[in-house]
C-alpha cells in the first residue's frame, strides 16, 4: 500500500506548483492584453504605409529606390530570428527555430552565403546547441519592444542592403492572426516586393502629384515602411509569445488539478485501508483475549 506521508507530501507539492502556474497564467494574460493593444494600433499604420509604397512604386513615374531593387543573382542574405527570452511557452520557440533553419538552408542554396541575427535567449541557446553560427544577438526585447531599438537594427540592415553587403533580408517570427491562431512564418522584408499586376489596384501616374518629386518622397517613405514592418514583426512576436505562455500555463494548471484529484483518491483509499487494517487488528486482539 502506498505510503500515506509520501502521498500527502506529493499532493501538497503539486498544489504549490498549481498556484505558481495559475499566477503565471494571469501574468501572461495581463501582458498579452497590453501587447495586443500595441500590435493592433500598429497594424493599420503598417498596412497603410506599405500600400502607399506599393502604389508609388507602380504609379508609372520613372523613379526607383535601392530598397525596391530586386537583385537577379543575390550573393548574400540576412536572416533575423525572433524568439523569447523566457521559456514555459509551449512550442513557441521551437516552431520559430524550425522554420528559421529551413529558410536558412534555402538561402544557403540560393545565395551561397547567409548570416543570422537572433533576438531572444531561447533562440540563441537553441541555435548554438545545433552548432549554428550567429552574427548578432539581442536580449533586450520583452513583451513591449521599443520602436527606437528596432529602428537601430532596421537602419543597420538598410545601410548594408544599400551598400550591397546583403541582397536580401528575411525575418522568422510568429505572426499574430487572432487570439486562436498564431503561425510561425518567414517573411521577406527586403527587397520590398511589389504585388503582381493581377492583384494590383488600378493605380496610374495621373493618380498622384509628386511634390517636390517622386524620388524624394520614396527616399523618405520606403525606409520608414521597412522600419515599421520590422517593428510589426517584433510586436506580433511579443503578442504570440504571451498567448503561447498563457495557453501553456492554463494547460499546466489543469493538469496539476487532475493530478491532485488522482492523488487524493489514492490517498483516501490508502487511509481507509490502513484504518480497516487497524480495526481488524483490534478485533483480532479482543478475540484472542476472550
Amino acid at each position: 500500500m502506498a505510503n500515506l506521508r509520501a502521498l500527502d507530501k506529493r499532493r501538497k507539492s503539486i498544489k504549490n506548483i498549481r498556484k505558481i502556474t495559475r499566477t503565471m497564467e494571469l501574468i501572461a494574460t495581463a501582458r498579452f492584453k497590453k501587447a495586443m493593444d500595441r500590435a493592433a494600433a500598429a497594424t493599420d499604420y503598417t498596412d497603410r504605409i506599405t500600400a502607399i509604397v506599393r502604389d508609388l512604386a507602380r504609379s508609372g513615374a520613372s523613379v526607383s529606390h535601392p530598397l525596391l531593387e530586386v537583385r537577379d543573382k543575390p550573393s548574400s542574405a540576412e536572416l533575423m530570428v525572433l524568439t523569447s527570452n523566457r521559456g514555459l511557452c509551449g512550442g513557441y520557440n521551437g516552431s520559430v527555430v524550425r522554420v528559421a533553419l529551413q529558410r536558412r538552408a534555402e538561402l544557403a542554396d540560393l545565395t551561397g552565403k547567409s548570416s543570422l541575427q537572433v533576438s531572444g535567449k531561447r533562440g540563441i541557446a537553441a541555435l548554438k546547441f545545433r552548432g549554428v553560427d550567429i552574427e548578432n544577438t539581442y536580449t533586450q526585447f520583452e513583451d513591449q519592444p521599443s520602436f527606437d531599438a528596432v529602428s537601430k537594427i532596421a537602419d543597420d540592415l538598410i545601410q548594408r542592403f544599400v551598400t550591397g553587403q546583403i541582397d536580401r533580408v528575411d525575418v522568422a517570427y510568429t505572426r499574430f492572426q487572432s487570439i486562436s491562431k498564431q503561425q510561425a512564418v518567414v517573411e521577406t522584408l527586403l527587397p520590398f516586393t511589389q504585388p503582381s499586376t493581377d492583384t494590383a489596384s488600378s493605380g496610374s501616374k495621373e493618380d498622384y502629384e509628386f511634390l517636390p518629386s517622386a524620388a524624394s518622397i520614396l527616399e523618405e517613405v520606403v525606409p520608414a515602411s521597412f522600419r515599421v514592418r520590422l517593428f510589426k514583426c517584433f510586436l506580433d512576436a511579443a503578442v504570440s509569445e504571451q498567448i503561447a505562455r498563457m495557453v501553456a500555463m492554463k494547460s499546466a494548471t489543469e493538469n496539476a488539478g487532475d493530478m491532485i484529484k488522482q492523488l487524493s483518491r489514492t490517498f483516501n483509499r490508502a487511509r481507509q485501508a490502513k484504518i480497516t487494517g487497524e480495526i481488524m487488528e483490534i478485533i483480532g486482539g479482543v478475540e484472542a483475549l476472550g
